[in-house]
């Protein structure tokens, strides 16, 4: 039996997410926050220079993408090319990790945009048995 199919109890592996000081939960955060998802998904497309980038994750700061691709590259999901040309070029890429990553990031980003309209109903029921707006 494939170990990615099993249940979390029976897995043997050295890391716990669920762990407080288990260091996955940076990567974890990283990979499912708002800016590395979208950053992930959107070089999944292929390589991409800064600003290509930041316009594509629209509504992204400078500084947050900049903070967001140091994180990925860090963590060995994303690959930082600089060219030695007059500008510099940089250019981001995802790695085979990062694409395996995005990979499956993609399938839920997938999943619930196909899914938004029964989502928005269910927000809009609560709304409306909580009297909120």
């Amino acid at each position: 039996m494939d170990t990615t199919q099993q249940p979390l109890e029976a897995r043997d592996l050295p890391y716990d997410v669920f762990a407080k000081a288990c260091p996955s939960r940076g990567t974890l955060e990283h990979v499912t926050g708002r800016w590395g998802g979208l950053t992930l998904g959107a070089l999944y497309e292929g390589s991409l220079r800064f600003n290509e980038l930041r316009r594509r994750v629209d509504g992204v700061s400078e500084k947050m993408l900049s903070q967001t691709l140091q994180a990925l590259e860090r963590d060995g999901l994303v690959h930082r090319e600089a060219q030695p040309t007059n500008p510099p070029r940089v250019d981001y890429e995802l790695t085979l990790l990062g694409r395996e990553i995005a990979e499956r990031l993609l399938g839920l980003i997938h999943f619930v945009e196909g899914r938004m309209d029964d989502i928005l109903a269910a927000r809009e029921r609560y709304d409306v048995t909580r009297g909120a707006r």
